[in-house]
């Protein structure tokens, strides 16, 4: 089963739920906002794709921090912190591909980790 983090009013996650329904995906949808992101699967997000991926420093939850919050995000602990506590912070969505998937699962969770929406690669995974 593929897992979708996000929150359900970004855009971002909204045109990517859309896609996946309209590709008949099986999907489960986890609410960060509300359900927050354990520190275990946030080591794993770091590990995979780099805590400079997760990081959204264009979003508003971003730009309302203060200063010295953000100058103090210097490296993946300072960030992994931050994500935990400002969950709004992270990119989205996060997407945990499945076996059934194109990625490699035995290989690593970099393969089935990815940040954000892009139809072409999502494509291919689902391919």
């Amino acid at each position: 089963m593929i897992t979708v983090y996000g929150i359900p009013n970004c855009d971002t996650v909204k045109e990517a739920l859309a896609w996946l329904e309209a590709h008949k995906v099986k999907y489960q949808f986890h609410d960060f906002k509300k359900e927050g992101i354990e520190a275990k699967t946030m080591d794993a997000w770091i590990a995979a794709v780099g805590w400079e991926a997760l990081m959204n420093k264009k979003g508003a939850t971003w730009r309302r921090l203060d200063t010295s919050m953000q100058l103090g995000i210097r490296d993946a602990n300072s960030a992994r912190g931050l994500m935990l506590a400002h969950t709004s912070v992270i990119k989205r969505p996060v997407v945990q591909w499945s076996m059934g998937t194109k990625a490699k699962p035995e290989k690593s969770s970099k393969e089935n980790t990815t940040v954000g929406f892009d139809e072409a690669v999502w494509a291919a995974r689902i391919a």
